[in-house]
């Protein structure tokens, strides 16, 4: 296993053109050795944004992105390439592959829409969450353990189990002396949404996800992730974590993610 770097300011150092070794901060929390997935969500939509940069990107708008996540993320470093599957010119189809070694580990894939005046006709039904300041600071580490969840700051209130809304920022920045672009460090913190709202406790059970699909209206805006998240367990072993987002003008899209749910001892009741 290659050591991750102990950077103090940064998720990930770029050792390449395509390639990124995660330091410390990206570590995961549900096992040591592996990456949690919401930093590497964001660099993924920071290498489509570089890929994009060349070709007039800034003409289209991030309107949803999916990720596969294709098995355990090892805390190494690793290479992303991406691919235009679908040029135009007010809509885009990227797709971007993670490699660590010689396996895949992620699949995305994302659209981009051409953006027009519709502030005319604008809205939306979900409602404003309380401000960051309006909650209470929680130390995450209490819960879940691991360098990405210690580098985080979060707010959070918690109305019953699998029902929670937060606000998390940080201080890190997503790959060291690279500006990111809006989406990307928004999208950084999004997969942190299945663990601020858990309906049972991580040591008793394990309930990580296989997939993020996050769909936009609007472009993020300011250093504050918002979540408004519920969790749903089914009988046979399936979960999704459903997430309207948030900044601080308001909401701005939704996040799903769907569920491995069993125990962490079989004779678990």
């Amino acid at each position: 296993m290659t050591t991750p770097t102990a950077a103090p300011d940064s998720y990930y150092q770029r050792t390449g053109e395509h390639r990124f070794k995660p330091t410390l901060h990206a570590q995961g929390a549900w096992h040591p050795d592996e990456q949690h997935f919401s930093p590497l969500g964001g660099l993924i939509v920071h290498a489509i944004a570089c890929h994009r940069a060349g070709r007039g990107g800034d003409r289209l708008a991030l309107a949803r992105i999916s990720f596969d996540i294709l098995g355990l993320i090892a805390l190494e470093e690793c290479e992303i390439t991406v691919e235009t599957l679908r040029p135009g010119r007010t809509i885009e189809l990227v797709e971007a592959t993670v490699v660590i070694g010689d396996r895949a580990v992620v699949r995305a894939r994302a659209w981009f829409l051409a953006e027009l005046d519709t502030a005319a006709v604008a809205g939306t039904h979900e409602g404003r969450i309380p401000a960051p300041e309006e909650l209470e600071p929680w130390t995450m580490g209490g819960m879940w353990g691991g360098g990405y969840i210690a580098s985080i700051d979060v707010r959070r209130r918690e109305s019953a189990p699998g029902r929670a809304t937060a606000w998390i920022t940080t201080p890190v920045d997503l790959v060291a002396g690279e500006p990111s672009t809006a989406h990307a460090s928004f999208i950084a913190l999004v997969d942190t949404a299945n663990g601020i709202a858990a309906r049972k406790p991580p040591t008793e059970w394990m309930f990580p996800n296989t997939d993020l699909t996050i769909h936009f209206f609007r472009r993020p805006e300011g250093r504050w992730t918002g979540l408004d998240t519920s969790v749903s367990f089914g009988p046979t072993g399936h979960g999704i974590t459903s997430t309207v987002l948030h900044d601080q003008h308001g909401p701005l899209g939704r996040a799903e993610q769907i569920l491995t749910v069993r125990p962490q001892n079989p004779t678990c009741p």
